[in-house]
């Protein structure tokens, strides 16, 4: 895999040969290129929602295509195409929720996990009960590996806030999935 940098670098020429002479073939690579972290980004935000996600993720695609003039390449493009996304994101679930049967209450029922693997859904479950800009900071952050800078960016928050909600977020995910580190220790012993 090439590093981020060169990555960048090729990013940019393709945007360079869109703007040049509106080359739909750049811009079918940058989809290509593209179109697999933001997809993942949305299923993320969208808690698993595939159909969901693919469809604002050709939302964000189009609305790129559209605003392309708008990317001053003052971050990297896969960022500017991150803000698109979650800027689409915060637009849909401004739209009146559906329901998909599952509420706090019933989730505090469930049986304890007895399996390592019930980790991931406790954690997201976790992930749920933290306030929303928590979980896009380390969604953004943790997740998806962006730097705190990157993430600023994409959400459009200052850096120290990106940096205290990714401090609570985590301090907060600690302690609700102590109980996972303590059976970790114990097995361990």
């Amino acid at each position: 895999m090439a590093d981020s940098a060169a990555e960048a670098r090729i990013d940019q020429a393709l945007v360079t040969r869109i703007r040049l002479g509106g080359d739909r073939r750049a811009f079918e690579q940058l989809v290509r290129r593209n179109q697999g972290m933001v997809r993942a980004q949305l299923r993320r935000l969208l808690h698993g929602d595939e159909a969901a996600a693919d469809d604002l993720a050709q939302e964000t695609f189009m609305l790129a295509w559209r605003n392309l003039d708008q990317f001053r390449g003052e971050a990297r493009f896969s960022s500017w195409l991150y803000r698109i996304a979650y800027t689409c994101f915060l637009q849909a679930r401004r739209a009146p929720m559906r329901h998909d049967g599952i509420d706090d209450e019933t989730l505090a029922q469930l049986p304890a996990p007895k399996h390592a693997v019930d980790l991931q859904l406790d954690l997201e479950r976790a992930m749920q009960r933290l306030s929303t800009a928590e979980q896009a900071v380390l969604l953004h952050c943790a997740q998806m590996g962006l730097s705190h800078e990157e993430a600023s960016y994409v959400l459009a928050m200052p850096l120290g806030t990106v940096k205290t909600h990714a401090l609570r977020g985590k301090a907060k995910l600690k302690t609700w999935l102590a109980d996972w580190r303590d059976a970790a220790t114990e097995e361990a012993s």
